[in-house]
């Protein structure tokens, strides 16, 4: 004859209601956590990085703009004096402006094979 102060396999646990509801609260925290901040994380070194790399170019963009633009000044001789002296910052805009246009459209192919 069985023994009916035993619980049988087919029974549910009887785990109590405080208890479940603190196992309930640490799976959804940790639920989010794996969901949510960890990727945050990622994402925040990922546009950390990016914003650096993006300002030291822009900064040796710039330099290496004002060093053609010195050179122009001084290595040319009188080419670039007098009623031409606006030459140099045209030369120096024209090409930054090509190598911008030149970097987009590189841009451009690379996205459109990813």
């Amino acid at each position: 004859m069985p023994d009916d102060t035993e619980p049988s396999n087919t029974d549910p646990p009887t785990t109590a209601l405080p208890q479940l509801v603190i196992e309930l609260r640490d799976l959804i925290v940790a639920y989010v956590r794996q969901e949510t901040v960890t990727p945050l994380k990622s994402l925040g070194r990922y546009i950390l990085f990016g914003l650096a790399g993006a300002l030291l170019l822009g900064f040796g963009v710039v330099l290496l703009g004002v060093g053609v633009l010195r050179l122009l000044q001084t290595e040319t001789g009188s080419t670039f004096r007098g009623d031409w002296s606006w030459a140099p910052y045209g030369i120096v805009f024209a090409v930054l402006l090509a190598g911008g246009a030149i970097t987009w459209k590189a841009r451009g192919v690379r996205r459109a094979r990813a």
